[in-house]
């Protein structure tokens, strides 16, 4: 199976067999987040993760978060942040969109203050890099060393279509778990070891020739990321594709974008009029957001908001 549907086809699954909130491509970095994509990153409801769905459907900004705004007091706005003033202009307009703070005017000046605490919605991270086939690895081994030496998730997994042999799991970490995922039955080859997530770890920022720049990331460093990556999850999910304006295209187990001409899940991005069995027509009317509302814990709109407004997608683009 090509990449792209695997991965679909995967996070319906776990979705599907599990409690966790799945999502896709997340930045697996600290010092250079968009140095290493974690495929899938599988988060952990924590104790209080209904608390967070009756918040907001989208992700919180981090430096909303972290700043002084809290949910007694009204603040104004700009001493609340230490950073420029056109960023926490940026931070505030939309942290207010998403229903995180509430505004109000008082002689001329603007207060904020959060609706409700922000709660420690999150337990362990799971990521997962995929490689339908092992006969094909690539950088298989580096990027699986990355994470196993950051330390940034709980635990590292690689997901296989192919047949594992002992020659497979002796050329990867043995703290990396090894899951064979074929026709929708999961196999689990090797369990994954957990990681010292709470602790400091190596990066590998850079590589040149003769050497490999790295860098020692603190476990404060490491905390802050972990949030912003649950955060990224839970705001975005898996489903972050289009259905193709094909006839031949339909939804299946979740949402995936099935083609009945080629028998199999596809990517929609490399579905067009160069396909042979292309067959024009409007896409399936599919409510993403709504599939997701009724399959899992994640609550869409808790409080009937407008998603997304134009304008206000830097923080969606962030990873």
């Amino acid at each position: 199976m090509r990449e792209f549907p695997f991965e679909l086809t995967l996070c319906a699954h776990l979705e599907a067999t599990t409690d966790h909130l799945v999502a896709r491509q997340i930045g697996g970095g600290v010092r250079a987040p968009s140095n290493r994509i974690i495929d899938v990153l599988c988060v952990e409801p924590g104790p209080a993760f209904d608390a967070r769905t009756k918040l907001t459907d989208e992700r919180i900004p981090d430096a909303a978060i972290e700043s002084e705004v809290g949910v007694g007091r009204a603040r104004y706005w700009r001493s609340a942040f230490d950073t420029s003033p056109e960023y926490a202009r940026e931070v505030v307009d939309r942290a207010v969109d998403i229903g995180f703070f509430d505004r109000e005017r008082r002689g001329g000046r603007e207060y904020v203050r959060q609706v409700a605490r922000y709660p420690d919605w999150f337990g362990r991270l799971v990521g997962i890099e995929n490689k339908p086939d092992l006969g094909e690895p690539g950088d298989l081994q580096i990027q699986l060393r990355k994470d196993v030496s950051l330390a940034l998730v709980d635990e590292v997994v690689l997901a296989t279509e192919s047949y594992v042999t002992r020659a497979h799991l002796n050329r990867i970490p043995e703290e990396v778990g090894v899951w064979r995922f074929d026709d929708g039955a999961l196999e689990i080859v090797r369990e994954p070891t957990s990681l010292e997530s709470d602790d400091a770890g190596t990066e590998l920022v850079e590589e040149h020739a003769g050497r490999t720049d790295v860098r020692v990331v603190s476990a404060e460093e490491k905390a802050r990321r972990r949030r912003r990556m649950a955060e990224r999850a839970y705001g975005k999910g898996w489903r972050t594709y289009e259905f193709p304006a094909c006839a031949e295209i339909e939804s299946q187990d979740g949402s995936l974008p099935y083609c009945r001409w080629k028998e199999r899940v596809v990517n929609p991005a490399r579905c067009g009029a160069d396909c042979p069995g292309c067959d024009p027509a409007d896409p399936p009317d599919i409510d993403l957001d709504a599939e997701r509302d009724s399959r899992t814990r994640w609550v869409a709109d808790p409080a009937g908001r407008t998603r997304r407004q134009a304008g206000l997608d830097r923080f969606e683009r962030d990873s």
